[in-house]
């Protein structure tokens, strides 16, 4: 791929005769003419070729504990040097970072930050993982995936988080250079899905299924939008599926709605909703159930499914393991994830 000023080259795109463009990288299938830009704001055409405007441009650097991403159960204490550029393929009515998301790359305040930059940055902040993260980093997948393949060769972990809004080809090309993921699963209706975000529901639970298989550790998130995604029937067959699926020991974050952006009308969801949600999935089969945004005592713990025991005690970001390793030292129970 070819550098243009402070665009780069796209990856997974067509030019047709007539000088537009079809961006292949996620479901939308953009087609643009002469200088416009897709949904996701950061891919243009230019001459008929297309170009990310987000390649290396980072408008968001932080070190930041790895349960912020949330991951409960990959490397637990640990810190991630956490990144963004601005773009996002959603256009989700509650979105929390939608200053850097619903913009253009542009349009914001951005550091040039190369990948052996972003290699040397975690070393120095002695993070053992570098996240993807805030905005949609599959809509900048070839700074991620550049990145990614230089983390991986300098010994680190490289972490996902994710809408999972993308095309197999790309996403499996990304795949191999993944450690773990947080995928935010945000309603199993494909209606409210096209409501809230401007997506479809199918698109994601693919992506989920190609983690699955690529061996990626997964986690997801569910947020509870009072009156849109907090159906109980929903979220009973957003579990079954999970179980059916092969994901009942991947943890499930279901986390707690605040006003935002265009939903402030809403109030913050009801804690009987949170208790409520947690109640079906156990049901369902889902093994480790944990609440998010919420000061509900012990609801962010993990116990082992087996014997119950205490094995990680959360309180916001401080993580206690007590030597915790893997296995449950009462009952000697394997506990999925990635404990080093």
């Amino acid at each position: 791929m070819e550098m243009e000023g402070c665009m780069k080259e796209a990856a997974y795109y067509v030019s047709h005769p007539d000088g537009t463009v079809v961006c292949e990288l996620c479901p939308h299938t953009c087609r643009l003419e002469e200088g416009k830009s897709g949904i996701c704001r950061s891919r243009v055409n230019r001459g008929g070729r297309l170009y990310t405007l987000a390649y290396g441009e980072v408008c968001a650097l932080h070190a930041d504990p790895m349960e912020k991403k949330p991951l409960f159960h990959y490397l637990p204490g640990e810190q991630c040097f956490s990144l963004a550029a601005p773009g996002c393929n959603l256009s989700c009515l509650n979105c929390q970072n939608w200053s850097v998301s619903q913009v253009s790359p542009a349009d914001v305040p951005c550091k040039s930050l190369l990948p052996a930059e972003v290699v040397r940055w975690a070393e120095a902040s002695r993070c053992k993982a570098v996240a993807y993260t805030y905005t949609e980093p599959l809509t900048y997948l070839e700074y991620v995936h550049d990145c990614a393949s230089a983390v991986k060769e300098a010994g680190l972990r490289n972490v996902l988080v994710t809408a999972g809004y993308v095309n197999p080809k790309p996403l499996c090309d990304l795949l191999p250079f993944i450690d773990a993921a947080n995928v935010d699963l945000k309603s199993f209706s494909d209606a409210v899905y096209r409501k809230l975000c401007h997506v479809r529901l199918q698109p994601v639970l693919d992506t989920l299924l190609y983690m699955r298989d690529a061996g990626v550790w997964v986690e997801l998130t569910r947020l509870l939008v009072p009156g849109i995604t907090d159906d109980e029937d929903d979220f009973r067959a957003m579990c079954r599926w999970l179980v059916a699926n092969g994901f009942a020991d991947n943890p499930l974050h279901i986390s707690r709605f605040f006003p935002q952006y265009r939903l402030q009308q809403l109030e913050p969801t009801p804690l009987a909703s949170l208790l409520g949600a947690r109640r079906i999935a156990q049901e369902e089969g889902m093994h480790f159930v944990y609440l998010g945004n919420t000061t509900l005592p012990d609801t962010e713990n993990t116990c082992c499914p087996h014997c119950g025991k205490l094995l990680i005690r959360r309180e916001g970001y401080r993580v206690s393991t007590a030597g915790f390793m893997g296995a449950c030292p009462s009952c000697g129970a394997q506990i999925p994830g990635v404990w080093i």
